[in-house]
Formats: structure tokens, C-alpha cells, sequence
């Protein structure tokens, strides 16, 4: 008991969350806890720092695509499509605030598989859509708690876009570590974590959040009488917006396609150049912030790997898994929940736990399909809830515009109650079922 609370892991999680709880800054936060993870795990602080600094490299990519698509949301707002945008989703929902909250769901759906540019229309659509949140008296906390089910859901359920790639390293590293699955077959099993997720929404927005909870209007009230009609300059930006798309998917380099959808709307001017340097430092201001958070979670992550906290916890926890399948599953799917908190990526968590999962799981007996649903569970734990990841920070990002939304208490909470007690509940109930 005492090595399993001075593990690595366990201690750096904790004060994260901790800390956080306190409402110190998550950049703070998650600098102590590196230090103090690489400390329990018996290296150097000089080390520590290098290991932190090479990490965040890690997320560089990242960190550009988020600076870039929150360059573009500036852009959007400058040309006035976003708040055109905004009038049309306010004329169709009239007074239907739940209607509201699932159209936003269904874009953040889309956003993961049908049109893949993950949290970038956040930025872009929301801040718009508060005043009209604010009339309907809607609890953002609902909000965020749908926004991250659009996120998290289809990449677990549905094999296409981000879908894709998950489902592709549980085939893959299943593979690797001896059990043969198809990529195709992984959604057939992976639903059911899907379900509980739904319902875990609906008790989200119908119950935990369904009172009326009022916000201060700091924004002017959009009114049906302002023109909706689209201009030139809309239409352009809208062009750039579906060459962002086509170059992403084409080059794979979200980057790449932001810079190519800011060089449209530059260079047929729809935005004067001497305001390329305001559109620039408004984008830093929407997205830099969630883009510093990746690039200093990548550095965490880099340390908590360096001090071989992860190994050393499943192996404390094996001995307890041999005597049942259902206590196994529950203490993989809790460690899974501890690493992907602290990691802060679902996708980056696979691998790490395909190597140390499928050999108990073999040495258990368990099936295939229960295989396939503990280890896109465990990895999948912590995404939402994570202060570091993206499920909360982008949702974060568009509600707390006005600076009524807090990004512990009002997103990172919720979300991990919500969603990961149903993961948790949905998992065990799987291993019931297919043994």
C-alpha cells in the first residue's frame, strides 16, 4: 500500500488535481507535479528539467495547429461570419435551448470523423453563441459537458477521422502483443462505451444541469433585425475554410492548412493586410494559452515515462487481478485513469498499456472482445476530466469567452464525473457479458 502511494504516477496525478482544485494555473500546476513525480522517482531535478523541456517538443505540432486555427477564428469574427453564423443557429432554435445544446454537440461530433479539425470550431462558433446561451439561462456546464461527448464519443464508436486512428492502434498493438483483431471489428465492441457515454450526457443536460443558471450579457445582444445575408468577404472566408479542410486531409498537416486558409483571406482581402498583426496577437489570445498547456503536457507526460512509475504500478496492482476478471478489469481501467490523467492523451496511452494489459488479460482468459473494450476504456479514461487535455481545454476555450466559465469547476469536473464513472461502469459490465 505504501510503494503504490509513493509511486511516480500516483503522487503527480494527485497534487495535479489538487492543485487545480486550489485553482492554481494548470501551467503551474503542471510543472509542479513534473518536478515532484521525477523527484519520487528518484531523479535529478537538473535531469528533470531537460527531460520536461525535450518532451514538449512532443506537442510542437499541436501547439502551431491550435495558434494558426485561433488566427483563423480571429478572422471569422473580423469578417463577420461568425456572428452570421451565429444569427442563423439563433433564428433556427428560437427558445429551444436543448435543441442549441445538440446541434453544438453534433458539429463537435463532426468535427472528429465527417470533417476532422477537432477543437478548432470552438473558438470560431461559441463566443457568438453566449449571448444567446445567456437569454436561454442555459448552464454552460451542460454546454461543455455535450461538447465533450462530440469529441470523445466518435472516436471510440465510429471508425472514421480521428475514429480511424484510435481503433487502429488497439488493432495494431493487440497485434503486436499477440492477439489477432481486425481494425473493423473494434466499433462492434466499442459501442457499448459509446452507449453509456450517451447516457451519461442525457443525465448531464436533463438532470445534473437542467436548471437555469443566469451569466452577466458583456457581449451586444444579437437581434433577428441585423442583416444575415452573406458578402463577398464571407464567401471568402468560407473559401479558405474549405481549403484549410482540403489541405489538412490532403498533407495530413493541420498547420499547413490553416497557413494556406490565412493566405486566402489575406490575399484576396478580406481582412486588410495592416491588420494581420491584430488577427495574429487575437489568435495567440483565443488558442495560445491551450496551445502552451499541450506543449508543457507533453513535457509532464515525458517525465512521468522517465521514471517507470507506469510499470511499477500495474505490477503492484497485478497480484490483486488474479483472483477475478471483474476486480482486474476494475483495477486496469482505474490505472488506465491515473496514466491517461496524467499523460493527458487517450491516443498516446495504447501502446503503454497494450504491453502490460494483453498479458494479463491472456493469462486471465478474458475475450477478445473484452480485451477490446478494457483497453479503449483504460486508455480512454482521464481524457475528459484531464485539466491538460484538449476534451476540456477546447470546450473551456470558446464558454469562457466572457470570463464566466471556469475550466476546473465548470468543465474538468462535470466531464470527468460524467463520463468516466459511465467508461467505468460500461467497461465492467462488458467484461460481465463476454467473459
Amino acid at each position: 500500500m505504501i510503494s503504490f502511494i509513493t509511486n511516480p504516477i500516483i503522487i503527480s496525478v494527485v497534487l495535479l488535481c489538487v492543485l487545480c482544485l486550489c485553482r492554481v494555473n494548470v501551467l503551474l500546476a503542471l510543472i509542479i507535479s513534473s518536478v515532484a513525480g521525477g523527484l519520487a522517482g528518484h531523479i535529478g531535478i537538473n535531469e528533470i528539467m531537460d527531460i520536461f523541456i525535450h518532451g514538449m517538443g512532443a506537442n510542437s505540432e499541436t501547439a502551431l495547429s491550435y495558434i494558426l486555427l485561433g488566427a483563423f477564428a480571429a478572422s471569422m469574427t473580423h469578417t463577420g461570419l461568425a456572428p452570421v453564423l451565429s444569427m442563423k443557429i439563433a433564428s433556427a432554435i428560437k427558445s429551444k435551448k436543448y435543441l442549441l445544446i445538440f446541434i453544438l454537440t453534433a458539429i463537435a461530433m463532426l468535427s472528429q470523423n465527417l470533417i476532422p479539425v477537432h477543437i478548432a470550431f470552438i473558438p470560431i462558433l461559441i463566443p457568438p453563441l453566449l449571448v444567446i446561451m445567456n437569454e436561454l439561462k442555459i448552464d454552460r456546464r451542460a454546454v461543455a459537458c455535450g461538447l465533450a461527448f462530440g469529441l470523445k464519443a466518435p472516436y471510440i464508436v465510429i471508425p472514421a477521422g480521428f475514429g480511424l486512428i484510435f481503433q487502429g492502434l488497439i488493432a495494431e498493438n493487440m497485434l503486436q502483443n499477440g492477439v489477432e483483431v481486425v481494425k473493423n471489428e473494434i466499433w462492434k465492441y466499442t459501442w457499448i462505451l459509446g452507449l453509456g457515454m450517451f447516457i451519461a450526457f442525457l443525465a448531464a443536460i436533463f438532470i445534473s444541469y437542467a436548471k437555469p443558471r443566469d451569466y452577466e450579457n458583456t457581449q451586444a445582444v444579437i437581434t433577428e433585425k441585423e442583416d444575415m445575408h452573406l458578402n463577398k468577404n464571407h464567401y471568402i472566408t468560407l473559401l479558405a475554410a474549405v481549403l484549410t479542410l482540403v489541405v489538412q486531409l490532403w498533407t495530413n498537416s493541420l498547420p499547413l492548412g490553416a497557413l494556406v486558409g490565412l493566405s486566402v483571406i489575406f490575399g484576396f482581402r478580406a481582412i486588410d493586410h495592416d491588420k494581420m498583426d491584430k488577427l495574429i496577437n487575437e489568435g495567440v489570445g483565443l488558442m495560445g494559452y491551450v496551445a502552451f498547456v499541450m506543449l508543457v503536457a507533453a513535457g509532464f507526460a515525458a517525465v512521468m515515462k522517465a521514471t517507470g512509475g507506469i510499470e511499477s504500478m500495474v505490477n503492484m496492482v497485478t497480484p490483486y487481478m488474479m483472483s477475478s476478471k471483474i476486480i482486474a478489469a476494475i483495477l486496469m481501467l482505474v490505472v488506465g485513469l491515473f496514466i491517461t490523467m496524467g499523460i493527458g492523451t487517450s491516443f498516446g496511452t495504447i501502446p503503454i498499456l497494450a504491453v502490460l494489459y494483453i498479458p494479463i488479460c491472456l493469462k486471465l482468459g478474458f475475450s477478445i472482445p473484452s480485451m477490446i473494450i478494457i483497453l479503449a476504456a483504460a486508455a480512454a479514461l482521464g481524457d475528459a476530466g484531464s485539466p491538460a487535455s484538449d476534451t476540456t481545454l477546447g470546450p473551456t476555450a470558446g464558454l469562457n469567452a466572457d470570463g464566466q466559465h471556469n475550466h476546473i469547476h465548470d468543465t474538468c469536473i462535470p466531464t470527468f464525473l460524467h463520463y468516466n464513472l459511465a467508461l467505468i461502469i460500461f467497461a465492467v459490465i462488458s467484461v460481465v457479458i463476454f467473459g
